[in-house]
């Protein structure tokens, strides 16, 4: 069962949707702010697809990626939805396994990956409960998250960084997105706080979970500075990096044994930041 928690709330919306006999295109067009907050009547999964071709691309050279052998590595994803980065992964790794906490988006992520990428190389993980990977440790060699982890309560996405390190291999590569402060956070956190406690009223819940103005709202969930992140995981780590926007200062205070480097780099949300690391 699925635990009742405000924030995986919109997402079971689009996944119900994901779920009827609307076809690919029709999902994209009905849920696409969901992913990639683009709308539109217009808008088709080839199109849509092709936005995670690219960012695929693009961080793999911005975050100083182009030495991992992806053709022989397993990636996990976390929060692969319906496929819009999945597809990429599995045309350059051995092996991808795309988890996410509605198992409609993981029919649908199947269906992407069978029109665009390399369906024999997925494999697909139901988050049940948002927080937990059930994995066996040592399992993959890269584990990668982008905006997911902004999505959940920040305990949660506290755990799941644990599960990311301990489903990764010793001398593996973690590469997660967070979200950080920024000045409008002192209206956009109320707000989400607000929103997320509509999404449970019984009538009108339902539809502001749908609606994408609301949902941007009510996904404002949880903003997590380097610090707070690495002073969980940084012992487990090795050849730690954090990389955020140069149109922002991002400072790490935490004391730690192993070099923390802070590179300021293009095309990065000023409100994102990304941790690359080894696992030890």
């Amino acid at each position: 069962m699925q635990t009742k928690r405000a924030h995986h709330l919109p997402w079971r919306r689009a996944g119900n949707l994901a779920d009827n006999n609307l076809s690919a295109d029709d999902v994209v067009r009905e849920t696409g702010w969901v992913f990639n907050n683009e709308t539109g009547n217009d808008l088709t999964l080839k199109e849509f697809v092709d936005t995670g071709d690219k960012e695929v691309q693009r961080y793999i050279r911005l975050l100083e990626l182009g030495n991992i052998n992806f053709e022989s590595s397993t990636l996990l994803e976390i929060g692969s939805g319906i496929g819009r980065m999945t597809s990429a992964f599995t045309n350059r790794c051995e092996k991808v396994i795309a988890a996410d906490v509605d198992s409609a988006f993981l029919e649908r992520c199947r269906q992407t990956v069978a029109r665009f990428g390399r369906i024999d190389r997925l494999n697909t993980l139901h988050v049940v409960n948002g927080r937990t990977l059930a994995l066996n440790d040592n399992t993959v060699d890269i584990t990668f998250s982008y905006i997911t982890l902004q999505h959940c309560q920040p305990h949660d996405a506290l755990e799941l960084v644990n599960q990311a390190i301990r489903v990764t291999k010793s001398g593996g590569t973690v590469v997660l997105n967070f979200r950080t402060w920024v000045l409008s956070d002192v209206l956009l956190v109320p707000l989400g706080i607000a929103m997320r406690s509509l999404w449970k009223v019984s009538i009108v819940g339902p539809r502001l979970a749908r609606w994408r103005w609301s949902t941007r709202f009510g996904w404002q969930a949880n903003r997590l500075k380097p610090d707070t992140v690495l002073a969980k995981v940084a012992p487990q780590l090795s050849d730690i990096k954090i990389f955020h926007s140069k149109k922002r200062t991002l400072k790490v205070f935490l004391s730690s044994k192993n070099a923390i480097k802070v590179i300021p780099t293009n095309r990065i949300n000023p409100s994102h930041w990304w941790l690359v690391a080894q696992v030890s």
